[in-house]
């Protein structure tokens, strides 16, 4: 554990400036800033206008948004993860046997972070991709990975989550979501019907280290017009299983 005094103070309001812009407020004036981060407005200023100076954001006179430099960062640390270099060719193999797409992620707090995806038809408004966000609570894959925490890790980010519903399927009280989390860590999938976006259904199962840790997730989606809910399990469960147990083989690393 390092010293206070080894901690850089500047850098993490750096980084907590950052991370303060999301889809939901892509665009952030001063007092903007301020109130998302808790910092007094002079502070929030100075991070502001250092992120301009070094090419990170955008300046109008009165907001700023981050610039696609900001990507190297989130893109730097994935392209240095192994895990999507050892998953993509199973991926592909899995959306190939399947005719559906596929993809890989893992657990960040409250939310799933894609590592991974093998695309054969888009199947959601929105276009994931490597460092696409999701909720936990209500995908497939955040559910398994939920499914391998302690129950009370589990609901102390549950009360952490935004739990606003996505679409009128969404369960948006933390006792059923829980329910659907114990499902999953007993019968080792889950399966979301149109929670995340209406028209989406996916199942997912987690992927193990050798030493028998949960270090991923991977699903596949469908199209709920095309594929019935009671048609994913015997569909989709086989392949993902076998994908899953294919990787207890391969040196996954594991989660610090």
């Amino acid at each position: 554990m390092a010293n206070r005094s080894d901690i850089v103070g500047s850098l993490v309001k750096g980084l907590t400036a950052i991370e303060a812009f999301s889809p939901e407020h892509p665009r952030m004036s001063i007092t903007d800033m301020a109130r998302a981060t808790g910092f007094d407005r002079a502070t929030a200023r100075r991070l502001l206008l250092t992120l301009h100076d070094a090419g990170y954001a955008d300046y109008d006179g009165k907001f700023f948004t981050l610039t696609a430099r900001v990507l190297r960062l989130g893109m730097g640390a994935l392209s240095a993860m192994p895990l999507p270099q050892i998953m993509q060719p199973w991926l592909d193999q899995l959306s190939d046997q399947v005719g559906q797409s596929a993809s890989v992620s893992i657990l960040d707090g409250t939310e799933i972070v894609y590592l991974a995806r093998a695309a054969q038809r888009r199947v959601m408004s929105i276009n994931l991709m490597p460092g696409s966000r999701l909720p936990a609570h209500c995908t497939s894959m955040g559910r398994v990975l939920l499914a391998a925490l302690p129950p009370d890790r589990v609901r102390t980010l549950l009360d952490q989550a935004d739990l606003t519903p996505r679409t009128r399927f969404s369960l948006t009280t933390p006792d059923e979501i829980v329910e659907r989390i114990e499902a999953a860590r007993h019968d080792g999938y889950a399966v979301i019907d149109q929670e995340v976006e209406i028209g989406l259904r996916s199942i997912a199962v987690p992927l193990f280290s050798a030493q028998g840790v949960a270090v991923a997730a991977i699903n596949v989606g469908v199209s709920a017009a095309q594929v019935e809910t009671d048609a994913l399990v015997p569909r989709c469960l086989g392949p993902l299983r076998k994908v899953q147990e294919g990787m207890r083989r391969v040196r996954l690393p594991v989660p610090v």
